[in-house]
């Protein structure tokens, strides 16, 4: 595969965890083409939003190399970029750069004039800001990200992974964003459409995480995964799952595992020959039938329609 050049661009007091969330996604794989690069306004370190510094190996020349541009949340948002930061983006668009921002980020997209006249989003409590300061453009604040190609905004943190995936998604397919997400244990794919998850007081404390029980689902598709299954494994009662399962993932059990089924089943469409039947039956969505409603239901298009368009052929 020819390299895809990938530049995150970390501003001065980035946010530390949507600067790791690209970085790790993007990382080099044997199965991946991408070419990451950290860079700043300058070669040298960036002090974060925490207060410790991170190393960047380039400065921004790489924009201006780069097939997709990311930029993650930062602190000082409400303050523009520097004029530099903004003139490299601005030449990068130009060319038809491939720029997606995490949070915060959507800030500096909008402060080099990127987002004029589009619909975007950011994270739930910044959104207001957003639209004072740049009233040009229009915020959704009811969807995770928006792919307005060649532009793409995401809301916070777990936005940030979803939107990392469906590039992913969109450059390699099915089968090897999937495989990042279980690299992550994270949600195969969520539609941006969803609505944000804005939780209204903190989680309780607690010793448990679900992590290892989604990570148990995704190999087990197929089965059927009620919740009291799900609470078996987990060693919880159904009503202690259902709970930590939405302040884990933002939405139910039942949503994941549909998401994830359909999911699976857009992968096996991809990369295998099975028919509409067994794939139904591998996803544990039953029947071709309830198959084509859900894809229906979420891409807006048929399973064949879908194979048609996306299966990889391979050579002997």
């Amino acid at each position: 595969m020819a390299p895809h050049r990938v530049a995150v661009l970390a501003l001065p007091r980035v946010l530390p965890i949507d600067l790791g969330i690209p970085t790790q996604i993007f990382n080099a794989r044997p199965n991946t083409p991408y070419d990451l690069t950290v860079c700043g306004e300058s070669r040298g370190g960036v002090t974060t939003s925490t207060g410790f510094t991170v190393g960047v190996t380039a400065g921004l020349p790489a924009l201006a190399r780069a097939d997709t541009i990311i930029v993650p949340g930062y602190w000082d948002y409400q303050r523009p970029p520097a004029p530099e930061v903004a003139a490299a983006l601005k030449l990068a668009s130009s060319r038809g750069t491939r720029i997606a921002s995490i949070c915060t980020g959507a800030f500096a997209l909008a402060a080099a004039g990127l987002l004029d006249g589009r619909t975007v989003t950011t994270h739930w409590a910044s959104a207001d800001d957003l639209e004072r300061l740049y009233p040009q453009l229009r915020v959704d604040r009811n969807v995770l990200y928006i792919d307005d190609d060649p532009l793409l905004t995401s809301a916070g943190v777990t936005a940030g992974i979803d939107l990392c995936l469906y590039i992913v998604r969109k450059d390699l397919g099915a089968a090897v964003a999937n495989e990042i997400a279980r690299e992550l244990v994270a949600a195969p794919h969520r539609d941006g459409g969803q609505a944000q998850y804005i939780a209204q007081a903190l989680p309780e404390p607690t010793a448990h995480t679900l992590a290892d029980t989604r990570e148990w689902a995704l190999r087990h598709l197929d089965e059927s995964l009620t919740l009291d299954v799900l609470a078996r494994h987990a060693r919880v009662s159904t009503r202690t799952l259902v709970r930590m399962w939405r302040q884990e993932t933002g939405i139910t059990p039942h949503q994941w595992l549909l998401t994830a089924r359909v999911n699976h089943a857009r992968e096996l469409l991809e990369v295998t020959d099975l028919g509409i039947e067994q794939i139904a039956s591998q996803c544990g969505l039953g029947t071709s039938t309830n198959l084509r409603a859900r894809f229906r239901d979420a891409l807006g298009t048929t399973p064949t329609a879908y194979r048609r368009t996306f299966q990889r052929t391979t050579t002997a």
